[in-house]
């Protein structure tokens, strides 16, 4: 079963699917700075409240499958994502400014894919079912 977050007003299992690409999509994510940059986002999920349910680093791109924390949008935790680990990989490896001059490790945005443990279908059965009563009778506002 899945772990929820806790909150002293909510409770909550929030999950994004996330890829993102290095610029021009060079293949520089090898060796050790492929291990970096594992390490990095690791550190940087951890100090968010993050937890990653899986990743990869491929020579490319990353894909991550990450639980994050109510009070965090998506963009907010890729922006820290991406930014904190293109710094470092670039002060770490020096060799990385002769590709990226422009001190730009990452491509401009990334894809995100919501997950979770209900489906939509469950949803909409979920919002039919008490969509049957009368209004008056039941209190509930229908949205359409």
């Amino acid at each position: 079963m899945a772990e929820y977050r806790k909150g002293s007003h909510s409770v909550s299992r929030l999950t994004v699917y996330v890829v993102w690409v290095t610029k021009y999509r060079y293949h520089v994510l090898k060796g050790d700075i492929q291990s970096r940059c594992r390490d990095l986002s690791v550190q940087i999920c951890n100090a968010e409240n993050v937890r990653i349910l899986k990743g990869v680093v491929s020579k490319d791109h990353v894909h991550v499958h990450l639980e994050y924390p109510p009070s965090m949008s998506v963009s907010e935790l890729i922006k820290k994502i991406k930014g904190r680990t293109s710094r470092l990989l670039q002060q770490e490896f020096p060799t990385l400014g002769k590709k990226y001059w422009g001190r730009h490790f990452w491509a401009v945005g990334y894809g995100a894919w919501s997950t979770g443990n209900i489906a939509d279908e469950m949803v909409q059965e979920y919002l039919e079912h008490h969509r049957d009563k009368p209004n008056s009778q039941t209190g509930n506002w229908i949205l359409e």
